[in-house]
C-alpha cells in the first residue's frame, strides 16, 4: 500500500486521529476491543513485537520510511507537514509518528498469577502519569504482573504508555474488581498481599523484604488519598518506607520503585 499524502484534515480515513480522547478511542467503533495511540517507533516496534495489531499510522517525512518498514505493506501509512498533522491531532508529533492500535482483549487475571511470584495492584491511581512511571519500573526493576482497579487510570491512555516508554505493552496486566474479590483472588493464588500506607502499625519496608514471603502482592494507592480502608483491611501486611527529614511519603511512582527494588534486593 503506497504512503498516503494528506491533503484535508477532514478525511474520514483520518478519524482515528482526529482530535480522538482516549476514552473515544476506547470505545471506538469497528473494533472489538477498542483502541489505542502509539507514539513513537520505539513504542510502535514494542506493541508489534507484544503482538498488537496496527490499524493505521500517522508520519511524519523523515519518519515515513521507518513506519513502513515497521507496518509492513498492508497498513496505511498517512504523512503530511507537520503543521498540518498538528491541526488534525491537537498536538505536534515530536517523535515522527503514532499508530493506532487494535487494544488486544485483557488477560484472565487467575492466568496471569499463576506462575507470577511479585504483582502490583494499582488502587485508583488516576494519573496516567503515575501509572506510566510504575509500569516503567515494573518492567526495569522486576515484577511479574500489574492489576489495576476499576478506578485506577487505563494503563493503555497515550500518556501512560509514552511515560512508560511503551513498557505498559510489555508488561502482562488486566483490570480486576472491588477488593473483596481481589483478596480471594490472591488469596488463592498464595499471595501476601503488602499495602504500602501510614499507618500505626505498620511495618518498616526493610524489615519486610528482609524475610518476604515468596509470593508478594504490593498494593499502591491514589497520589494524596493513598489506599482506601477497603485495601488496608484486605492486606496480610501494612508497610512503609523509612523517611528522615520530616517527610512522610514519596510520589505513588517513586514508592513503587523503591518497594520493588527492595523485595528484588531482599
Amino acid at each position: 500500500m503506497p504512503v498516503i499524502e494528506i491533503t484535508d484534515i477532514d478525511d474520514p480515513r483520518l478519524v482515528d486521529f482526529a482530535h480522538r480522547t482516549d476514552v473515544a478511542l476506547k470505545n471506538g467503533s469497528r473494533t472489538t476491543h477498542g483502541l489505542y495511540i502509539a507514539e513513537s517507533a520505539l513504542v510502535l516496534e514494542r506493541a508489534l513485537r507484544a503482538g498488537h495489531t496496527p490499524r493505521a499510522v500517522l508520519a511524519l517525512g523523515g519518519t515515513v520510511d521507518e513506519a513502513v518498514a515497521l507496518v509492513g505493506d498492508d497498513v496505511p501509512v498517512y504523512s503530511g507537514p507537520g503543521e498540518l498533522l498538528a491541526e488534525l491531532t491537537g498536538y505536534i508529533l515530536h517523535r515522527g509518528l503514532i499508530a493506532s492500535m487494535h487494544r488486544p482483549p485483557l488477560p484472565d487475571p487467575v492466568e496471569l498469577l499463576r506462575d507470577a511470584h511479585r504483582v502490583v495492584v494499582l488502587e485508583n491511581v488516576s494519573d496516567p502519569t503515575n501509572v506510566g512511571a510504575i509500569f516503567r519500573s515494573v518492567a526495569a526493576i522486576g515484577a511479574d504482573a500489574v492489576l489495576v482497579t476499576p478506578r485506577c487510570s487505563d494503563p493503555f491512555y497515550r500518556r501512560a504508555i509514552r511515560v512508560s516508554m511503551g513498557t505498559v505493552l510489555q508488561v502482562p496486566w488486566t483490570r480486576v474488581g472491588e477488593w473483596t474479590s481481589v483478596r480471594e483472588l490472591l488469596a488463592a493464588s498464595g499471595f501476601h498481599i503488602a499495602a504500602l500506607a501510614l499507618t500505626p502499625d505498620a511495618s518498616s519496608l526493610r524489615e519486610f523484604a528482609a524475610s518476604a514471603p515468596e509470593r508478594v502482592a504490593l498494593v499502591l494507592g491514589a497520589e494524596g488519598d493513598g489506599l482506601t480502608p477497603e485495601a488496608i483491611a484486605a492486606a496480610d501486611t501494612v508497610v512503609q518506607i523509612p523517611m528522615a527529614h520530616g517527610i512522610d511519603s514519596l510520589n505513588v511512582a517513586a514508592t513503587a520503585a523503591v518497594a520493588m527494588y527492595a523485595l528484588a534486593a531482599g
